[in-house]
């Protein structure tokens, strides 16, 4: 059963990834054109109807899609390198780096995240690079916090301490030695970060300190029909569902991994 639900999972991530690379040849429409009457339901106004401009939800949501996929996906791949850097620093050198490392990484962590990046955009300034920037910096103290007992585990091993014997740097012995040890503590976390960034970008977008009209990610594009509910529209749920698509299909595939592994290593 839980290979199925792993199936499940790939596939509607994966077609969700495929959709989101093919926007500008499947997308019916350029998202920014109004090619339907305002809130056209189904049918008249296209399959997924049209939003208050009369432009084409499908079109708008295949675009969506590429923004939040694309941001999503940066943000952790910048937070995964930041944080395993730096918790594996801290192990290794431990002393006043870790003390250091450690209380800063206190000190963004409590701060509420969402206020933390509504501060740094009004500061800032609301921009493509600011936002993922922003976003990768509450991500990396979070694999930080996660990472780093890994890293002290992991340091105090004889083939990490062997290593050190042979006069190896840091990177040497990080990219070799360590990460293969550590990769799927790693992998889990980063899927987990992956579903995490999708619901934090869509609350910022929703808010209106994430990707700027005219373009739309998936928070956005609930945000700008909202109002279609009271008309009797549903448009915004499709958006919705997406969303929610994104972050079940992480999980499951996480899931499916830690359960795997946890299998492996207990056989093991």
């Amino acid at each position: 059963m839980r290979n199925v639900g792993f199936v499940l999972s790939l596939t509607c991530f994966g077609l969700l990834v495929i959709a989101a690379l093919l926007a500008p040849w499947i997308a019916p429409y350029l998202p920014s054109d109004p090619v339907h009457m305002p809130y056209a339901p189904p049918g008249d106004g296209g399959l997924l109807g049209a939003d208050s401009l009369g432009r084409d939800m499908l079109s708008r949501i295949l675009f969506g899609l590429r923004y939040t996929l694309g941001i999503a996906l940066s943000v952790s791949a910048l937070a995964a390198v930041a944080g395993v850097v730096l918790a594996f620093l801290a192990a290794f050198r431990r002393g006043w780096t870790d003390i250091l490392l450690g209380r800063l990484v206190d000190a963004i962590m409590s701060v509420p995240q969402i206020i933390f990046a509504l501060v740094v955009l009004a500061v800032a300034g609301v921009s493509l690079t600011t936002l993922v920037l922003t976003m990768a910096v509450l991500e990396a103290t979070l694999f930080y916090r996660v990472i780093r007992p890994v890293a002290g585990d992991v340091v105090a091993m004889d083939y990490v301490e062997v290593a050190r014997l042979r006069g190896e740097g840091l990177g040497w012995y990080l990219v070799r030695e360590i990460l293969p040890n550590a990769a799927p503590t790693l992998i889990a976390e980063f899927g987990i970060r992956i579903a995490y960034a999708v619901l934090f970008i869509s609350g910022l977008s929703f808010l209106g300190v994430g990707v700027q009209p005219p373009a739309a990610d998936l928070g956005g594009l609930v945000r700008e029909n909202a109002l279609a509910i009271s008309v009797g529209q549903l448009s915004p749920l499709a958006p919705a569902f997406c969303i929610a698509l994104i972050t079940l299909s992480v999980n499951g595939i996480v899931d499916w991994f830690i359960h795997k592994y946890s299998v492996r290593a207990e056989l093991g």
